[in-house]
């Protein structure tokens, strides 16, 4: 163990050890003369008997129609604000795919436009109903991260390493600030997640694995969002109410699987994973978002003794619960569409996105036949009630003229971006300075190379401008410097030279090369890890740093990623290793920690310490401060900074994984399908014929498969139907997959296919479930509409084959591709993928 290392340990012990000391804030008191492991929290605000008059006053008049529509939540893609006028819905969400005109690049003002609609919508009497407003719901997670030049500030495990919860409360402001300016009224944050396994693929989400860290970050966001309680700007025009999240246990999964179970004893549920509660209560937080996961098999959104006694009761939380994208839907005996259980157990606003109308219909029968009592109900609309009248939203008008409705400036404002990028420096965590090679000279010529090197997406991550972060090009981000321009102008007003080269090649030799790489884009389970190997099967990056260090060019890597990786053959070829994680949209702020003055003196130091331990080998998941055996390779609390002596030793480069990695969710690519994942091709006469080699094909020529070429040699399989019999291409899993969470987003079955011939009959892409169990789609229509001889990506949602009648909780053929007419075309992948990567997207068939 280096001596940083232990220092790290060292720290991360006191913080530790301080945590369990420290009870400064009186309004969170420990659980003391008593076996109940939740703690007793104060809520800040006092009753205010002229609030809850107002509030029975209203309730008096409402229907019992009226009352439940306050209780749904539906997503912009899936209602109109006619459906709001006819229903009295509550509340409205943009999900993360879910924008205005359906095009993720919409304008602020055509946001603030559909946020006056809604609204207006739901202030409408004209055809009966109270005017009671409908409050607007949106991911602004590192900002308002959904609208096109918002500030993007790090993701939450970059904020982690700042360990500056001053600077917390400030990004707080400015994210309420930009979000009020475009119309909506909620953010849903902050997630106060103790991620426990980095394989999760909502890591990034967590501002650290110390439930400390997270307990001393909680409370100073939730007072940036809304305003300290007691002061003239809590919940005034330029605060939202905060969305406190995932309640409870989201980041405990085993294995690190997204909405998995938590198996956990309740003490260390509270200690651990209930961490952030308490300060964000005791700051006024006004509601709290139930989780997706279960906690020893109990689904949260159905768990009465958590959201209720515990919640509600013992930390007297004094807002409502809202539940997540048809979480509601995964309580056992629930469907999307009715699920009574959810409210009785607490829920008091269902997310019923795209399930809302049937969601509204089972509830009010629910009611009527007396399954939900009026009780129930009456203590859900109140605490919704009383929230909305808190906002001042009964009283505020339409969203455009409200204090900063329509200020568009505020969006990438000057002074915003100098936050993000304050942030930006805090964040950087140095892992290596081999020969004290940082802070560079700006006044040499540097090679910025690397797939990160001038791509904000990707050094923004998920969460951005869409769900997963993906397909955004540069023009979607007026407001940003990616890593590479911030060095150039560095460079440039200190007489250097910084030149672009993604894949590292040059004319004239660099003095110095930065290397910018890592993760691409993803958000929730889309992220989720088999392993902590960095990209398996795919050593490019490794390869780059390789080359150029033996072209005898000093190399500085920065990593950009969601979570600490195995990355210990990158540590070694670097001179420098930095991890950046998602830095959003301020990629000058690397260059202020990266290089030096004009005049040679350092501008910025490093400041970040790792708030995730780093793993010593790809397997090592059982890596948190403070647990039993507990060994990384860079401690809790670890980070150089220019004082320190950066040498490191060469680190081992042995994984602990043998053989060859399946990426998660790609079932078919160069060539091959993934590890265990059989190809075969089948007709009537010959079932299930294994396709291990090329050529192949069935016995009376009704399909063949060979090998062509797409980005490489032999890397793409041409199928080949003749049209004497119908024919399938399959490829079957050895286990059978459950892709229940990926069909309740909104996660595409993709095909990238090139389409050889004519297509005259139906075409059809289908997933089984077993004998006599499956869904198809016909791809003619898509087909036809794509440009023969081009490749495309085809997208399917996968919720398209459950409607179609395949059982997505255990499917087996992954997919089938069957045609009964003679057809040729070529695929190369086959893969799970986001709505915004494909070029082609099949509507599901109506039924």
């Amino acid at each position: 163990m280096s001596t940083n290392t232990r220092r790290g340990v060292l720290i991360a012990a006191l913080l530790l050890a301080l945590g369990a000391c420290k009870n400064d804030d009186k309004a969170v008191a420990p659980a003391t003369g008593d076996a109940n492991p939740w703690p007793q929290v104060a809520w800040p605000l006092a009753e205010d008997a002229a609030l809850e008059q107002r509030i029975t006053d209203l309730m008096a008049t409402m229907t019992v129609e009226e009352k439940v529509g306050q209780l749904v939540q539906g997503d912009i893609a899936s209602i109109t604000p006619d459906d709001v006028r006819t229903y009295r819905l509550g509340s409205i969400l943009a999900g993360g795919n879910s924008d205005p005109g359906g095009r993720y690049d919409a304008s602020p003002a055509e946001w603030l436009a559909l946020a006056d609609a809604f609204y207006d919508a739901s202030m409408d009497t004209s055809q009966g109903g109270k005017a009671i407003p409908v409050i607007f719901g949106i991911d602004a997670v590192h900002g308002q991260s959904n609208i096109v030049g918002a500030t993007l500030f790090p993701h939450n495990i970059g904020l982690g390493a700042t360990r500056n919860p001053d600077l917390l409360r400030r990004i707080g402001e400015i994210t309420a600030l930009e979000t009020r300016a475009t119309g909506m009224e909620w953010a849903f944050a902050p997630t106060v997640a103790v991620p426990q396994d980095d394989r999760w693929g909502r890591s990034y989400e967590g501002y650290s694995e110390s439930p400390e860290i997270v307990a001393s970050y909680a409370g100073a966001m939730v007072e940036g969002l809304q305003g300290k309680v007691g002061t003239p700007g809590f919940l005034d025009g330029r605060h939202v109410i905060a969305s406190v999240k995932h309640f409870l246990g989201d980041g405990g999964t085993t294995d690190g699987k997204d909405q998995g179970d938590t198996k956990i004893s309740e003490a260390d549920l509270v200690r651990i994973h209930g961490a952030g509660y308490p300060p964000a209560i005791a700051a006024g937080a006004q509601t709290v978002m139930a989780s997706f996961n279960s906690v020893n098999g109990e689904k949260m959104h159905g768990n009465k003794p958590y959201l209720t006694d515990a919640l509600k009761g013992r930390m007297q939380f004094g807002g409502f619960v809202v539940g997540d994208w048809n979480g509601h839907g995964q309580v056992k005996g629930c469907t999307n569409t009715d699920c009574p259980a959810t409210i009785n157990a607490g829920l008091d606003m269902a997310m019923a996105s795209d399930s809302w109308k049937g969601f509204y219909e089972t509830t009010l029968a629910a009611v009527k036949a007396g399954t939900i009592s009026q009780a129930r109900l009456d203590d859900a609309v109140r605490r919704i009630l009383r929230v909305k009248f808190r906002l001042g939203l009964f009283e505020a008008g339409k969203p455009s003229s409200r204090a900063v409705g329509g200020q568009f400036a505020l969006l990438g404002a000057p002074e915003h971006r100098a936050v993000a990028r304050q942030a930006v420096r805090e964040s950087l965590v140095l892992l290596k300075n081999a020969g004290g090679v940082l802070p560079l000279s700006p006044k040499q010529r540097i090679l910025v190379a690397g797939d990160g090197a001038n791509d904000v997406g990707k050094q923004a991550g998920g969460w951005t401008l869409n769900w997963q972060g993906t397909g955004t090009t540069r023009k979607d981000f007026p407001n940003a410097d990616t890593i590479f321009e911030g060095i150039a102008q560095q460079a440039k007003a200190a007489g250097g030279e910084a030149i672009l080269a993604i894949e590292g090649k040059y004319t004239h030799k660099p003095d110095v090369a930065v290397v910018v790489f890592g993760e691409n884009p993803y958000a929730e389970f889309q992220g989720d890890l088999q392993t902590l190997l960095y990209k398996p099967g795919d050593d490019s990056d490794l390869q780059l740093i390789r080359r150029l260090k033996a072209e005898g060019i000093p190399v500085v890597a920065v990593f950009l990623s969601g979570r600490p990786l195995w990355m210990n053959r990158e540590i070694n070829a670097a001179d420098a290793f930095v991890a950046a994680w998602l830095p959003g949209s301020e990629g000058a702020g690397i260059a202020d920690v990266l290089l030096r003055k004009a005049d040679g003196s350092v501008q910025h130091d490093f400041k970040g310490k790792l708030s995730f331990s780093w793993p010593r080998t790809a397997v090592q998941y059982a890596n948190n401060v403070g647990q039993e055996g507990y060994d990384p390779l860079f401690a809790f609390g670890h980070g150089l900074t220019y004082a320190d002596k950066g040498d490191l030793a060469a680190l081992p480069e042995d994984s602990g994984i043998e053989g060859e990695q399946a990426a998660s969710g790609v079932y078919f690519d160069k060539g091959k399908p993934a590890l265990g994942v059989a190809m075969q091709l089948s007709n009537a006469a010959q079932a299930g014929m294994p396709a291990t080699t090329v050529p192949v094909a069935l016995a009376d020529g009704s399909l063949a498969l060979t090998a062509v070429d797409h980005r490489a040699q032999e890397d793409a399989r041409r199928l080949t139907w003749s049209g004497s019999a119908p024919a399938r291409w399959l490829l079957v899993s050895g286990t059978p997959l459950d892709m229940t969470r990926e069909s309740n987003g909104d996660v595409q079955l993709q095909l990238t296919v090139r389409r050889e011939s004519a297509v005259s009959a139906p075409v059809w892409l289908g997933l089984g479930c077993g004998d006599d169990c499956g869904g198809r789609i016909d791809l003619r229509k898509t087909l036809e509409a794509i440009p023969q001889g081009e490749w495309n990506v085809v997208g399917v949602p996968l919720k398209c084959f459950a409607t179609a009648g395949a059982d997505v909780a255990k499917l087996v053929q992954v997919p089938v591709l069957e045609s009964g007419a003679a057809l040729r075309i070529s695929v190369s992948r086959i893969a799970l993928g986001a709505l915004n990567e494909a070029e082609a997207t099949v509507a599901c068939p109506v039924r």
